[in-house]
């Protein structure tokens, strides 16, 4: 392109002359705008809202765009507001592996992600039509409940699903048992399906919400249907079934727990029978636990439920939510009593750092933060039964049972946010069993022999997880940033993170009349300044991805981060400077 319109363009665009923009680019025929040409001329068609228009000049030149960001990004700015939602999504999402972690492409997938969650619940809500039958139980004549899904496509028959849900179809004598026992008509269009596939894991696992949850603020998800049945745990009247969640965990005595939920016993969802009585056609509800036990309606009958399941993907924050998780662990905050615990061993070196490693594994293996019954989770266990019972030696099976969740489960910044109290019963019954723990006068101990293998798989850990001698300047580096954390990520990134709060509190007092509090964006506003004034060649090399607790800078390439991590940290401790370049800041 010619650089004097170029220039001229770009004056245009910084005083939103975009008028001016498309006509000067419409007068150059079609065939001799270039590559740069067209994507200004949709720039320009984006930001005075002829949509459309963007969107067939960025298709002109689709194949020379695939490999850029900025492409995918204005395609699905147009889309976006098209209210495409869905091709929003996949043109936002393309932007972010090409470019990952720009804010404001984020941002849009987000919403976009949103929105489409949305516009599926609208799409469904209007198909709801409740079946109608002389006897008013909702069967339709014809038997056909479920419209046109496809049921050889509709389960994920994983070894696990098998073994936990599926159980072999129902005969009519076991219904009768299984109605009988939960004191309520199951309904027809249930049935029908269990008769096809007896209970399972769903490939759509998300349903569309328009009030929040304590799961996402649009949607609930669940792990999988409970079949009809009493010997696969999760069957209506299995182990975990429906009057163990009624019995054992609270939930109100309404209906029959016909789903269970990724937040392992904290939401379900349910068949409600209020209105209808015990031998109607029940509504499908969400019960909310973490929100004292809030009810959610989702649809009006079972069969309406399982037409407006969507797939996961149109929630899919898979990748922010580990890389929040990831933070997490390198460095929030421990519990009063995670902390009081470690501050008293001395057998593990840096016992806090072996913690933050297993957990990150752990995060890094499984996408989030939690505890199941797998390896690195059993170790984890076995830790804090340890660390708590080296400080207190007599303990019960009750007392330990009752203050398990302040350590790790409920324990603030660094938690997994909940538990399963069965994963932590089953696991203590294991090691009783196993001889690992053993039970004197009512008080429970590792065996000295189980300690010592304990102690010796974290100083495994200790050595595992302490950089290589290739890459002792890590070390250094980390040395000399606190109270900043670095964090490396298998991903090859590099991170820095402050929980803020207390480090150059008084710095952001200066401003505070403006709005500026000290939180993590406030932090991002003043390491841009930084980064723009002091570093200029790592503009575009450093991220920034603060929240409101936490800043967070991060880079694919390790010196470059190392660079800024000390460059920001001298700066920071540099009063007069670190002034200088907080009153360019500006507030988020």
């Amino acid at each position: 392109m010619d650089q004097s319109l170029l220039k001229q363009l770009t004056h245009w665009h910084k005083h939103s002359e975009h008028q001016k923009i498309v006509s000067a680019l419409l007068e150059i025929p079609e065939t001799e705008r270039d590559y740069d040409a067209v994507c200004l001329l949709a720039r320009a068609f984006n930001n005075l809202d002829r949509y459309e228009e963007a969107v067939q000049q960025l298709l002109i030149v689709e194949g020379q765009g695939r490999q850029d960001p900025l492409w995918h990004f204005r395609l699905g700015y147009a889309y976006y507001y098209l209210k495409r939602y869905d091709e929003a999504v996949h043109a936002f999402g393309d932007a972010d592996k090409l470019d990952p972690g720009d804010p404001d492409t984020l941002d849009f997938l987000t919403s976009s992600r949103q929105e489409a969650g949305k516009q599926h619940s609208q799409v469904t809500r209007s198909k709801r039509v409740k079946p109608d039958n002389a006897s008013g139980t909702g069967t339709p004549a014809d038997g056909d409940f479920f419209g046109q899904i496809d049921f050889t496509r509709f389960w994920d028959d994983s070894d696990y699903a098998r073994k936990e849900y599926v159980s072999e179809p129902p005969i009519d004598e076991l219904i009768a048992s299984i109605e009988e026992e939960l004191g309520y008509k199951l309904p027809a269009s249930y049935i029908a399906m269990m008769k096809i596939h007896n209970g399972g894991i769903p490939v759509q696992t998300c349903f569309p919400t328009d009030d929040a949850t304590s799961w996402a603020e649009d949607h609930i998800s669940i792990s999988g249907i409970l079949g009809i049945g009493r010997e696969k745990a999760y069957s209506l009247c299995g182990e975990f079934g429906s009057p163990f969640m009624i019995e054992e965990w609270g939930y109100p005595d309404i209906g029959v727990v016909i789903c269970d939920c990724p937040s392992a016993g904290h939401d379900v969802v349910m068949l409600d029978y209020r209105e209808c009585g015990r031998d109607g056609e029940p509504a499908v509800i969400h019960v909310d636990q973490e929100a004292d036990y809030k009810i959610t309606f989702l649809a009006s009958n079972f069969a309406a439920f399982i037409q407006g399941l969507v797939h996961e993907d149109v929630y899919d924050t898979s990748e922010e939510d580990k890389q929040e998780a990831l933070r997490k662990v390198a460095a929030g905050k421990f519990s009063p009593l995670l902390a009081e615990l470690c501050a008293k061993v001395d057998e593990v070196e840096r016992i806090e750092h072996v913690i933050r490693t297993i957990c990150t594994q752990i995060v890094e293996e499984k996408g989030f933060f939690a505890l199941h019954a797998d390896e690195r989770s059993i170790l984890m266990y076995d830790l804090q039964f340890w660390l708590y019972t080296k400080s207190y030696p007599q303990t019960t099976r009750d007392r330990y049972l009752g203050v398990y969740e302040q350590m790790i489960a409920f324990g603030g910044e660094f938690s997994t946010g909940g538990y399963a109290p069965g994963f932590i019963t089953d696991w203590l019954d294991n090691r009783l069993q196993q001889g690992l723990i053993v039970e004197n006068d009512g008080t429970l101990q590792l065996t000295a022999a189980a300690a010592e293998t304990l102690i010796d798989q974290l100083k495994a850990v200790e050595v595992s997880g302490s950089p290589n001698p290739d890459e002792e300047t890590f070390e250094t580096i980390a040395d000399q940033i606190r109270p900043f954390v670095l964090v490396q990520h298998d991903s090859g990134n590099v991170s820095m993170i402050l929980n803020v709060g207390e480090y150059k509190a008084e710095l952001f007092v200066l401003r505070a009349d403006e709005g500026f509090e000290g939180n993590g964006y406030d932090w991002g506003s003043l390491a841009a300044v930084f980064l723009e004034e002091k570093m200029p060649e790592l503009a575009g090399v450093i991220r920034f991805d603060p929240e409101a607790s936490m800043f967070c800078a991060y880079s694919s390439e390790r010196e470059a981060m190392y660079r800024f991590a000390t460059g920001f940290k001298q700066a920071c401790e540099d009063e007069a400077l670190i002034r200088d370049l907080f009153a360019r800041a500006e507030l988020d």
